[in-house]
């Protein structure tokens, strides 16, 4: 094979590579637009459905609405993860330490509600407290060690 040959060949193959990855990242960016768009569609309709919980002012119906509202916060926080993707940004733990704790606060709240509306103490439910308790506590624990370790460095001064 001639030297001019080979470099045909060469480029041939890399044209056919960077087409090929070129697609496949087109791929997989559609594939997260259409997740976003199913997470912002589902987030809506948990909206309208906590709205028709608003009109009965009774307290399990506002337990619902706030844990509702904690779950479109959830996908809200999903969302935007997408869209730092999307964008090509730096990946970055906190969103989902934000979502774990968020989710960690929501079962705090709802189990608090249940445990108040029964005449009886459930020891599976004090000991899922407590576990719940002991997460939202290491989340936010990392929380702060994640903000500490990935904000820049300024002045030599952490």
């Amino acid at each position: 094979m001639e030297p001019e040959e080979m470099y045909e060949k060469d480029d041939l193959e890399h044209k056919v590579t960077w087409a090929v990855r070129r697609s496949l990242v087109f791929a997989d960016d559609v594939v997260h637009v259409l997740v976003a768009v199913a997470l912002l569609i589902t987030a809506l309709f948990m909206l309208i459905n906590t709205a028709s919980n608003l009109v009965n002012t009774a307290v399990s119906s506002i337990l619902l609405v706030i844990n509702d509202v904690l779950f479109v916060l959830i996908i809200m926080e999903l969302l935007w993860t997408i869209i730092r993707y999307l964008r090509r940004e730096e990946f970055s733990l906190r969103p989902f330490i934000a979502i774990g704790i968020i989710s960690s606060l929501r079962r705090i709240l709802m189990l608090e509600a249940q445990m108040s509306m029964e005449t009886k103490e459930g020891y599976t439910q004090l000991v899922e407290l407590g576990v719940c308790t002991a997460i939202t506590l290491v989340l936010v624990i990392s929380y702060y060690l994640v903000n500490r370790v990935e904000r820049p460095v300024s002045n030599g001064k952490a």
